[in-house]
């Protein structure tokens, strides 16, 4: 921009400014999700990776929720790599972590076909090796965080899709009742953790489905120790089964605890407003349900972050699938989640739905008059505050139709309390006098 020391006519100047848009009293700073899913008698858990619980993802981690989940700590595979030899560090380290913040932990996962040592899958078995390999795995880990853990995902994935058993080491080394017997040496490790069986592509009522329950009844009928069904829930945006709460209700008619256990919501890449809303109403859907079910324990979201998502890893094409974005901001499901779980929250519009103008109306040797104009197509806003960075030492001396404050080079304007309303397709401006010398660039654009 030309100096007026230049004695040339100075031409009005723009450019684009960053908006701060604020929802008053939002549930993410003033209500964590676990306070209002423990008001519920719920628990919102997520998945975590022991090396990742510092920084900001511990803090929301910590924060968020009352349970957590080792993601791959406590799998075969990771806690007996070699026979005999146990690594317990991410596991523990996990299980201290909650414990200094007052979570409950959920074992994961006892007996499963994947993630298993290669000593054990490659090993040549009599049935009664297997079996004492098994108990000896489940008394060993149970045994070690007896008292600390308040459930287990003790069989995971037991089912095919058409309800037959899943071949797998286990079944076709021991039989369907690896099953029960799995569910009686946990119960005697830890007589009061509660014992589940978890499974995904069983959310609504299904063959899979259906086999779990028709399994659930017979070993409550046999006085084998079952507490609770997990049901996965690793979804498609926009296929919630309509089924849930009714499947939901009819394992708790059954007399055992339900959990969601593993809960995303994939979309295909790359993400759009539509799809978070979306998004959003299908993470509603699924905590409701639980809510509305007595027996129906909590939620569990696999990983809460997009960037410490297993989707993408898994479904080429796929991803975006948590609560948070992946610089750790909510996402619109957030916002659903805290709905579901009863509590207000405004939800910030769509990223580039509502913008703000800078431009320069007048100046003089001294001063000059600048002017912001919010503008939102697409969304609305109930308030709002735009932050920019003067490049030149300018000073704001007087605003109008905002309240605005300076700390060096730093500014932010806040609506005044009759402007904070934005509808979609309108706009609101403010205006403010302010120093300058030698130069008045257009602010550089940020992030407020």
């Amino acid at each position: 921009m030309r100096s007026l020391r230049t004695g040339l006519s100075l031409a009005a100047v723009a450019g684009s400014l960053a908006l701060l848009f604020t929802a008053p009293a939002a549930p993410a700073a003033d209500t964590p999700l676990r306070d209002l899913a423990a008001a519920k008698g719920k628990v919102i858990g997520t998945a975590v990776t022991g090396s990742k619980l510092t920084g900001t993802y511990g803090d929301l981690a910590g924060a968020q929720f009352n349970s957590l989940t080792p993601g791959n700590a406590m799998k075969w595979g990771t806690v007996e790599p070699t026979q005999g030899s146990f690594d317990w560090t991410e596991a523990d380290q996990i299980v201290a972590f909650a414990q200094a913040h007052d979570q409950q932990v959920r074992g994961h996962t006892l007996v499963w076909h994947n993630q298993n040592p290669n000593w054990l899958t490659n090993g040549s078995w009599t049935s009664a090796q297997l079996g004492s390999l098994l108990q000896n795995h489940i008394t060993t880990e149970v045994s070690r965080y007896k008292g600390r853990i308040t459930a287990w995902d003790v069989v995971n994935e037991p089912f095919n899709e058409d309800g037959t058993y899943r071949s797998t080491i286990w079944y076709n080394g021991l039989g369907a009742d690896y099953i029960a017997n799995a569910l009686t040496w946990a119960h005697a490790a830890d007589p009061a953790a509660k014992l589940y069986i978890n499974d995904y592509n069983v959310e609504g009522v299904n063959a899979k489905s259906t086999a779990l329950y028709n399994l659930v009844k017979d070993l409550k009928g046999r006085g084998v120790p079952i507490d609770g069904v997990g049901l996965q829930a690793h979804l498609i945006v926009g296929q919630v089964p309509a089924t849930l709460q009714q499947n939901i209700q009819r394992f708790a008619d059954l007399g055992v605890d339900v959990a969601v256990t593993e809960l995303d919501v994939r979309m295909a890449l790359p993400a759009d407003s539509a799809k978070l809303a979306q998004q959003a109403a299908d993470f509603k859907s699924v905590v409701a349900a639980c809510v509305a079910v007595t027996r129906c324990a909590g939620v569990t979201v696999w990983g809460f972050a997009d960037s410490d998502s297993w989707v993408p890893g898994t479904f080429p094409g796929y991803g975006a699938a948590t609560p948070y974005d992946d610089n750790y901001a909510p996402k619109p499901a957030y916002y659903a989640i805290v709905e579901a779980l009863g509590g207000t929250t405004t939800t910030p519009p769509p990223s580039g739905a509502c913008s703000a103008t800078y431009s320069v109306q007048s100046q003089w040797n001294t001063g000059f008059t600048g002017q912001v104009t919010v503008s939102c197509s697409g969304a609305s806003l109930s308030s709002w505050t735009a932050n920019w960075t003067f490049g030149a030492g300018q000073r704001i001396t007087q605003a109008w139709n905002a309240t605005c404050t300076q700390s060096g080079s730093s500014v932010s304007c806040a609506n005044a309390s009759y402007n904070g309303s934005v509808p979609d397709g309108g706009s609101v401006t403010f205006g403010f006098n302010g120093s300058w010398s030698g130069s008045n660039p257009v602010p550089t654009v940020t992030l407020g």
